[in-house]
């Protein structure tokens, strides 16, 4: 059967872009091989924060007596946090499954693994068909690090760590990033021991050090355990025991086993090379700026293509895609700034370059930065770790790079991102009159540690 447009992979891209194609009349085929909604529904953003939220509760909690609240002894209910878990995911699959179905006839739904084999031709569960476009979607998965012995214990990932009906006695976790991080402290929390073994001299990698630190300080302060600069050299045990052997020459008993060190796209069986889509040595779709593969009438979007793996970033490429399908391109996907949150509590967030990214380019900057305890309202709320920092270009005032960790950073950072999006001078934030007391106020503040605006 032919069709306008085949899109593979229901995810954050694929869905919204195979709904607006259809409402605009074009015939639609969307594959999907497993649950509606991609990794940020089923697996990654919805499930997670939802944990992160009934972890935070448990802290607050615990902690009210630093407010001169005493709260009796708190009782974490594992198997009532799981399931409302599962019920707000399946919630929001039900959404998509309401969303998908509004938009026939022109959009049809197959169940089923879809592959690539040949010129503008998909099989998609069992049948072939034809498509002018063809999108793929696909996104990632975990990477199983090749650590001897891991494949001998029942070790896990973001989705099987999510899918336990009892709290583990003590998680461990290797690999110190973004999802590593978020899960520790939220089982931490929970009430379960928690060691995070990390190669890297500090957690959060990629961020400035003064973000890292503040983050590894809270997580001390939790009585979480970091092994830094440690890396797993083997992995033995079984069901609720599990050991793990650091190149220093110790060992780290627990009985769960998380890794978190890094995702690889799904690309293996897609039949790429039957259609001529090329792909980089990390199995990674190669696109240029407005989405198109190797093979014509092929475009490639999401986790899938090597860029930011963020739901947010995958939105995004459906609209710009769409505007390129629609014959009308304009910013292409390098154009963009692509803000990020972590949601570990402090949030930690960021947009733009950071200093060391600007040391090694060789870009001039200015750089101040500000603990988050100089915030009135994060002192009125006690919630004052983290710090604050901004780089400014000095001949253009623009805002190069914003990172912070702080309470609702994941929100503040959007003060930066638009002010960067719009190219508009730093003086802004400068000038404005933010409300007294609150958090954003610390974004004005930090800006105004800047030499050239502070107050005389």
């Amino acid at each position: 059967m032919d069709f306008d447009a085949i899109v593979i992979g229901s995810g954050q891209a694929g869905v919204p872009l195979a709904t607006r194609l259809a409402r605009g009349g074009k015939k639609v085929l969307l594959a999907e091989r497993a649950d509606l909604g991609g990794t940020c529904i089923n697996t990654g953003c919805t499930p997670t924060k939802t944990l992160v939220a009934s972890a935070r509760a448990a802290h607050v909690a615990r902690t009210a007596g630093r407010l001169g609240v005493r709260a009796e002894a708190v009782r974490v209910n594992f198997p009532a946090i799981i399931a409302r878990k599962d019920g707000i995911v399946r919630s929001f699959k039900e959404g998509i499954g309401r969303r998908i179905a509004d938009a026939a006839p022109n959009l049809r739904l197959v169940r089923g693994h879809a592959r690539l084999v040949g010129d503008g031709v998909v099989d998609a569960g069992g049948e072939r068909h034809r498509g002018t476009a063809i999108v793929l979607n696909v996104g990632a998965r975990p990477v199983q690090p090749p650590i001897p012995g891991l494949r001998t214990v029942p070790w896990l990932d973001n989705r099987r760590v999510m899918q336990l009906q009892a709290l583990p006695a003590h998680l461990v976790v290797v690999g110190g990033g973004y999802i590593g991080c978020e899960f520790a402290q939220l089982y931490r929390r929970f009430g379960a021991a928690v060691t995070i073994i990390e190669p890297g001299p500090h957690l959060l990698g990629h961020e400035d050090v003064e973000s890292s630190e503040a983050i590894e300080q809270v997580f001390r302060d939790e009585g979480i355990t970091l092994l830094l600069g440690a890396r797993a050299e083997e992995v033995s045990g079984g069901s609720g025991e599990v050991s793990v052997r650091l190149s220093r020459g110790a060992a780290v008993q627990g009985s769960h086993l998380l890794v978190a060190t890094g995702r690889r796209p799904n690309t293996d069986d897609l039949g790429c090379a039957a259609a001529g889509v090329k792909l980089d040595r990390g199995g990674f779709v190669e696109v240029d700026d407005h989405y198109r593969t190797s093979a014509p009438g092929v475009y490639a979007v999401g986790d899938c293509t090597g860029g930011p793996q963020f739901t947010h970033t995958a939105w995004d490429d459906h609209r710009l895609l769409f505007d390129v399908l629609a014959g009308r391109p304009g910013r292409g996907r390098k154009d963009r700034l692509v803000p990020y949150a972590a949601y570990t509590d402090p949030q930690v967030a960021g947009v733009g370059m950071t200093e060391r990214e600007a040391r090694e380019r060789g870009v001039r900057y200015e750089v101040a930065t500000m603990p988050f305890s100089d915030v009135v309202r994060a002192i009125e709320t006690g919630e004052t770790a983290g710090v604050l920092k901004v780089l400014l270009d000095p001949a253009t005032e623009r805002i190069l790079g914003a990172f912070m960790v702080g309470a609702e950073a994941g929100e503040l950072i959007h003060v930066f991102a638009a002010l960067m999006q719009a190219g508009a001078p730093a003086r802004a934030i400068v000038e404005m009159e933010a409300v007294h007391p609150s958090f954003a106020e610390g974004v004005q503040a930090v800006v105004m540690r800047l030499g050239r605006y502070a107050l005389s």
